[in-house]
């Protein structure tokens, strides 16, 4: 029988639905589909090209709109003050990669059995709950001169005077504002990195072990390798977060001394300034930058990892390998203990009589 007509017997087999369509639950189906993407076109695919088009128009909330083709582009990049909010991002980016690094050695630990390990992972995660206005108003008396960081480090012997201003002095205050977005994402970042590492089969690190591996060299060949996707994506999230940080320096300096970044001055541009083209034009250049470095990391990352599937493919197949010669070590230690059990039997006999 060809393979036509082998595929026309089974055509014939399969029965025919004679069941009506019950189009009421077809049209609750089609409902719920349209009504998500409606909201997604007119909250943000209509809102986005609107902005789009007004970043080509020098315009305010009210009155009549001018069109300046690229002018509002152009200044972005000659006006000292926006290149200058450009460049605190790199603060954000540096403080990023040690969030992320931190969390990865930190969900490292706390995978495996750790005393006091479930209560660190909930003292870690929490400050990710809180409202991240509260965060700036803690972090806001935290810094404040003589309250609670001078306080601490009076106590510690340092002298009132010796200490800087930690919001006013510009060489420090953009790092302790890095620090509390580090201090408030650790905690999610760690529990996505422990998630990943949970989920690596644990035959890996036996058969590590009977090689011989130290921790170090499981961590480099078995968990980085298992956890590749996670990594990029939190990589992509810290990094593209960086770029439109505005909680920490709006709420704790209000984007003072030297602290406003491009997503603060945007704002004040918005709705201080009134200069609605120019802002429109911030947020399409600021998209812009965030998916150009988004394609970057996923480019590095790929080149970095390319070799991740091929080794963690290796690992197994010898975890497989071991776990065989186990199995096969097990049944010829049952097959002699199965015939070392009479002789062992007829001796204890003679022995009796």
């Amino acid at each position: 029988m060809t393979s036509t007509q082998s595929a026309a017997v089974a055509a014939e087999e399969i029965p025919f639905n004679k069941h009506r369509r019950d189009w009421k639950k077809t049209g609750i189906i089609v409902l719920f589909c349209i009504l998500p993407i409606a909201l997604l076109l007119v909250f943000t695919y209509l809102p986005f090209f609107q902005m789009c088009g007004y970043s080509f128009y020098k315009m305010k909330y009210i009155g009549t709109p001018k069109f300046v083709g690229l002018k509002n582009y152009i200044d972005i990049f000659t006006r000292p003050d926006l290149l200058g909010t450009l460049k605190l991002s790199l603060y954000y980016m540096v403080g990023a990669l040690i969030q992320v690094a931190l969390a990865l050695y930190l969900a490292t630990v706390l995978s495996f059995k750790t005393r006091g390990g479930s209560f660190f992972k909930g003292a870690l995660f929490f400050p990710y709950l809180i409202n991240g206005i509260a965060i700036g108003f803690i972090f806001k008396f935290f810094y404040t001169r003589g309250y609670v960081l001078d306080s601490v480090l009076q106590w510690c012997g340092f002298s009132l005077d010796q200490l800087p201003y930690w919001l006013r002095d510009q060489r420090i205050n953009n790092w302790s504002l890095v620090y509390s977005s580090v201090w408030r994402y650790l905690g999610q970042t760690m529990i996505l990195f422990i998630g990943a590492i949970m989920s690596i089969d644990s035959s890996l690190y036996e058969a590590a072990e009977i090689d011989g591996a130290n921790k170090w060299q499981q961590f480099k060949h078995i968990i980085l390798p298992g956890i590749q996707t996670i990594l990029v994506l939190n990589i992509i999230l810290s990094i593209t977060g960086s770029l439109s940080a505005f909680e920490a320096p709006y709420v704790i300096t209000s984007g003072a001394n030297g602290t406003g970044t491009f997503f603060v001055q945007m704002d004040k541009i918005a709705h201080s300034d009134q200069k609605v083209g120019l802002a429109s034009a911030m947020a399409v250049v600021l998209l812009v930058i965030i998916m150009i470095c988004a394609l970057l990391q996923k480019i590095i990352m790929n080149f970095l990892f390319r070799d991740a599937d091929d080794g963690t493919a290796k690992a197994r197949k010898h975890a497989q390998k071991v776990e065989k010669a186990r199995r096969k070590a097990m049944r010829k230690a049952n097959r002699v203990s199965a015939t070392a059990a009479p002789i062992i039997k007829n001796g204890s006999a003679v022995s009796s009589k």
